[in-house]
């Protein structure tokens, strides 16, 4: 065999991209940075970085989780509970078209993170600000309906996405409005693209797997849990027919021994996650 040339090839580089997605005021919300350097320079883009020499993807990912947000990334197989710090991290997919970046070839690894509700993250690295963006604000309805029609339910268009967007607008009131104005087209590079495909990840896989619990705290109420599948769906669901197929759901959800009333009225019964990781029946989206 002739001996192999690695100048015949062109060098390229290789970058994680994060889709962290978490929920806030009902509100499905993704972290984005805005860029302090060329190229895009002073556009808002997912957090990211180059993967080093000595890293495999999922280090990188998770390295870079830690730098943006202080989470660690939380071991499926690991026995409960998740470390309060703990977020879920799994690769989405891979995006290499050769113009994505003007620099140079750069083939990016995208991987989706979920967590709890999450505190007003910090910028660093080459990012000059960093903030929690509503997704229906970053990608419009019309884009977010068409990610969603593999399940057959419009998203980000329902009366729960467009409250918890207001919500949290005012969570957001004391940031300038140039913070706080990123509509569709304003995500850097191919980004908007990858959220998209992120958020269409999480809204299928909250439909078969037990996923939707990343979203919560340890203990949860069952009004919780719907908050959360509202804010990822855009829909509004039934309250009743919600507690019954989740509390009837084998596994989904185990008794955490406790009540709360933070969220105001009678005390609500505390769930964890139970032991089941597909759900049988699944959580269908509605047809809206």
């Amino acid at each position: 065999m002739p001996p192999y040339d690695p100048s015949a090839f062109p060098p390229f580089a290789v970058t994680v991209d994060l889709v962290v997605l978490t929920v806030r005021r009902h509100a499905l919300c993704t972290l984005v940075v805005r860029r302090g350097e060329a190229p895009f320079q002073g556009r808002w883009a997912l957090p990211g970085g180059f993967v080093r020499a000595e890293e495999d993807l999922g280090a990188a990912a998770a390295r870079e989780l830690v730098e943006e947000t202080g989470l660690c990334a939380h071991d499926p197989a690991a026995p409960p509970p998740v470390p309060s710090n703990g977020a879920h991290l799994e690769q989405l997919a891979t995006y290499g078209a050769p113009d994505r970046d003007p620099r140079m070839r750069v083939v990016s690894v995208a991987h989706l993170a979920l967590a709890p509700d999450l505190p007003a993250p910090r910028a660093g690295g080459d990012a000059n600000s960093a903030r929690w963006a509503p997704v229906e604000e970053l990608l419009g309805e019309d884009v977010l309906a068409a990610s969603s029609t593999t399940g057959g339910a419009p998203g980000g268009t329902g009366a729960a996405a467009s409250a918890g967007s207001a919500a949290l607008a005012g969570d957001d009131a004391d940031a300038g409005d140039d913070e706080k104005k990123a509509g569709p087209g304003a995500l850097a590079f191919d980004h908007a693209r990858i959220l998209a495909d992120g958020v269409e990840r999480a809204r299928s896989k909250i439909e078969y797997s037990s996923l939707a619990t990343a979203f919560c705290p340890p203990e949860f109420t069952v009004g919780e849990l719907r908050r959360v599948y509202e804010a990822v769906w855009g829909v509004s669901l039934d309250p009743r027919n919600f507690h019954r197929k989740v509390t009837g759901t084998p596994g989904f959800l185990v008794p955490a021994g406790g009540t709360t009333t933070r969220q105001g009225g009678r005390p609500a019964q505390l769930f964890r996650a139970g032991g089941a990781t597909l759900l049988n029946p699944p959580m269908l989206r509605p047809e809206v």
